[in-house]
């Protein structure tokens, strides 16, 4: 649509301001509307899609209006620049706030998730980590141990070892995890119903054009972080990283609402939390690239170039505040930092390929299994119990995971464990090789060695661990607690790869005569990293479920700093969203956006059915006839009975019913308001006063009351299709603009009009799906 196109658009809506030959237009004192705008007016209701449009129009017409009269003094001139600047300024804001909570919940968390197991006796705020680092009584050889970190039982009994001691420190694990999720799901159901859940479907939702109140409210902010760390100390398999990119987007639109410029453009506000979702991404994984890609691949539904940039900028300014507060303590913003000492080969395409396959098959799996208990949530009395619900699955956690040390740990340090490569200083289970006493490399250098009974001892626990997480994660994601799924997707994903990386490297150690092994692998070399294929899993898996691609493999390689695999990491996740795509096209985040009904217009969905908009529009045949206003003779008491008897968000104008030849479109919530200031605001205005919308006012008797003019909320382009266009067009426009409706005519006479939620039905239709799933307007 041409810029000129929409100048008129707004023009016709927006400006209130009426000159007094209009307002003498034949008709004595008559108000256009009003003399000055008020509040509300051109806003939403909750759970309603805005109209991209007209935001887009009126931002047009406000920067056009400041660009004029800048010329016209210093200070307009400030103003002017100010208001250009405003938006880096949010961005700054907005990198510095999400920078600052992400380094704050990461500390909290290391420190309560160790609380559960045992206290620093020298500074109680101390995590098990940091405790052992101030001792200087720690040997290398127990260098996770220190007399200054006590277990409970230790402290309680004095004993560290025994039956006894490990059932005290059992029951002390499972009472602390509940809790610590207690508390969680207390507070969000107290105080932010909206703080559950990642927030990413929801995030798609409203950067689509939806309108949910409270989502990213102050309420949420404040909760949110709290019940964040909570959630992720009781150590249910969840992770925090989806929820920050809520935190973020919960922080940008607060700083819109220090600007007029985002808080009163909807479609503004938009372009922000685009850019606060790459904030969010950029400190949750350390990988701002990572996170502006996830932003524009994932999340945003809109997203030009000025955002990219800001989106840029947000996501430096977050990285840097999260690097200054240093919470991993290693001076290093990557998560899991690795360095491997060794070339991938093409022969490990094979392998890498089948984890991709596995990511894929998993992916799936979890999608269906996951919908398949929410929905089941959603529909019986479980739905009723949320707080039931997740004290059993933490206890039902808590309990089975503390037997296993791949499980009992945080997510986080096993993923840090399983992509780890084998070095002399390595002291875990699963570096226990049996080493050849002649040898005699570099520590960087060591070659390929027979597993000892440690890496066959971890290989069954990780087993158990794998199973435990595909099972528990499933019942774990959509409580009503913030739940994350990035981490235990790639737990999962890392333990699989793990596994396969030892299998294949024994198999290289001890086979390395057979003809795929002999051009790459010698005896004494170092050929196989199993840590590389841990990280090939956890990026397959992590695809498989949310089908990222570009997008992921970029996060993957910022967040270990694998610059060098990336070609391993690209094959495993084209593979796993090829896998996954075999079995549907929706990844988590859209299964739970079609499982909430919200208005969401997927541009990756193709729509390749042969219908037409008049099978589509409203009224269908024995519908009764579509609601409309005519321009001169409807009264001021018809609109209100009208407004009361429906709940459309808009109404067509036409010449008059006999015609039904299309004037424009006016939106419900404008035309409630403007009846009810013009009641307050203008004289002689009663129920049986004539509303037009017209230039001109109609000639009535003198006797007649005062008419209402209420052109200037008309909108005199609507966008119309012919009742013979193809619905596979309609689709795309209503995808592409981001319309709410859009009405049919033919030679200029109205038949009916299809908004956002009858596409939504149709293409549920053309699926053999339920249509009345799509449950928002």
């Amino acid at each position: 649509m041409s810029s000129s196109r929409f100048s008129m658009y707004y023009n016709n809506i927006i400006d209130f301001s009426a000159t007094p030959t209009e307002e003498m237009n034949g008709a004595g004192n008559l108000m256009d509307f009003l003399d000055e705008p008020f509040p509300d007016v051109s806003t939403y209701e909750d759970f309603h899609t805005i109209d991209w449009l007209r935001e887009k129009s009126r931002d047009t017409d406000r920067h056009r209006k400041i660009t004029s009269k800048s010329k016209e003094s210093i200070w307009e001139l400030i103003k002017s620049l100010l208001d250009a600047w405003s938006g880096w300024v949010v961005m700054l804001l907005i990198g510095l706030l999400s920078g600052t909570l992400a380094g704050v919940i990461d500390l909290a968390v290391d420190w309560m998730t160790d609380l559960k197991e045992g206290v620093c006796l020298s500074a109680f705020w101390y995590s098990h980590e940091q405790c052992c680092w101030t001792s200087n009584e720690t040997t290398f050889d127990d260098r996770d141990k220190c007399p200054q970190w006590q277990k409970w039982a230790e402290l309680m009994t004095g004993h560290t070892e025994g039956a006894g001691a490990y059932v005290l420190n059992y029951f002390l694990y499972i009472l602390w995890a509940l809790l610590f999720s207690f508390l969680a799901v207390s507070l969000v159901r107290v105080f932010a119903p909206y703080a559950c859940g990642s927030g990413i479907p929801e995030i798609k939702t409203i950067l689509s054009g939806f309108i949910i109140r409270g989502y990213l409210g102050k309420w949420t902010l404040l909760i949110k972080p709290v019940t964040l760390v909570l959630a992720v100390s009781s150590g249910l398999s969840l992770g925090k990283e989806g929820p920050l990119v809520h935190v973020a987007c919960c922080c940008g639109n607060l700083f819109c609402s220090l600007f007029s410029k985002y808080s009163k453009n909807e479609a503004k506000r938009r372009e922000v939390l685009s850019a606060a979702a790459a904030a969010g991404v950029s400190v949750a994984f350390g990988a701002p690239i990572g996170g502006v890609l996830f932003s524009l691949e994932e999340v945003s539904y809109y997203f030009p170039l000025k955002t990219l940039w800001r989106s840029f900028f947000a996501a430096l300014v977050a990285a840097f505040t999260l690097r200054s507060i240093n919470p991993f303590g290693n001076s290093r913003l990557v998560l899991f930092y690795v360095e491997y000492h060794t070339p991938w080969y093409m022969a490990e395409l094979v392998p890498f390929i089948l984890l991709g396959v596995f990511g894929g098959l998993w992916g799936t799996l979890f999608i269906r299994a996951n919908i398949a208990w929410c929905r089941r949530r959603k529909t019986t009395q479980l739905g009723k119990y949320p707080v039931l619900e997740v004290i059993a699955v933490t206890g039902i956690t808590a309990l089975l995971a503390y037997p296993n040390p791949y499980t009992r740990r945080s997510t986080s340090e096993l993923i840090s464990e399983l992509f780890n490569d084998c070095g002399a200083l390595e002291s875990s289970q699963l570096c226990d090789y049996i080493n050849n006493p002649n040898m005699s490399r570099p520590v960087d250098d060591i070659p390929d060695r027979p597993a000892g009974p440690g890496v066959y001892n971890a290989l069954w626990q990780l087993a158990l661990a794998l199973i435990f997480k595909i099972v528990i994660t499933i019942f774990t994601f959509g409580m009503k607690i913030p739940s994350g799924l990035f981490i235990p997707s790639m737990a999962v994903g890392a333990i699989a790869g793990r596994i396969v990386g030892i299998a294949v490297e024994q198999i290289a150690y001890h086979h390395h005569d057979w003809i795929i092994f002999k051009n790459w692998c010698r005896p004494g070399a170092d050929c196989v990293t199993p840590g590389l294929y841990a990280m090939v899993g956890a990026a397959a898996c992590l695809g498989g479920v949310t089908r990222m691609t570009v997008s992921l493999v970029v996060i993957m390689f910022e967040l270990t700093g694998g610059l060098e695999y990336i070609v391993p990491l690209m094959a495993a996740a084209v593979t796993s969203k090829w896998v996954a795509d075999a079995f549907g096209k929706e990844g988590i985040y859209e299964s739970h956006i079609q499982l909430n009904g919200y208005p969401y217009l997927d541009v990756r969905d193709e729509f390749t059915h042969r219908t037409l908009a008049t099978d589509v529009m409203r009224p269908r045949r024995n519908d009764p006839p579509l609601a409309v206003l005519t321009q001169d003779s409807t009264t001021v008491e018809d609109v209100e009975t009208l407004i009361k008897d429906t709940d459309y968000n808009g109404f067509p104008v036409v010449v008059s019913r006999e015609s039904e030849r299309l004037i424009g479109f006016v939106q419900r919530r404008d035309l409630t308001l403007a009846i009810k200031n013009a009641r307050q605001k203008q004289d002689g205005v009663v129920s049986s006063s004539v509303v037009y919308f017209t230039e001109d006012a109609p000639q009535l008797p003198a006797s007649n009351p005062q008419p209402l003019k209420l052109r200037r909320i008309l909108n005199l382009s609507p966008f119309t299709v012919t009742d013979h266009t193809p619905m596979e067009t309609v689709v795309d426009i209503f995808r592409k603009l981001g319309l709410r409706q859009c009405l049919v005519t033919r030679s200029g006479r109205l038949l009916g009009i299809i908004t956002k939620k009858d596409v939504l039905r149709h293409m549920a239709q053309m699926m053999n799906q339920d249509p009345e799933s799509i449950m928002f307007n």
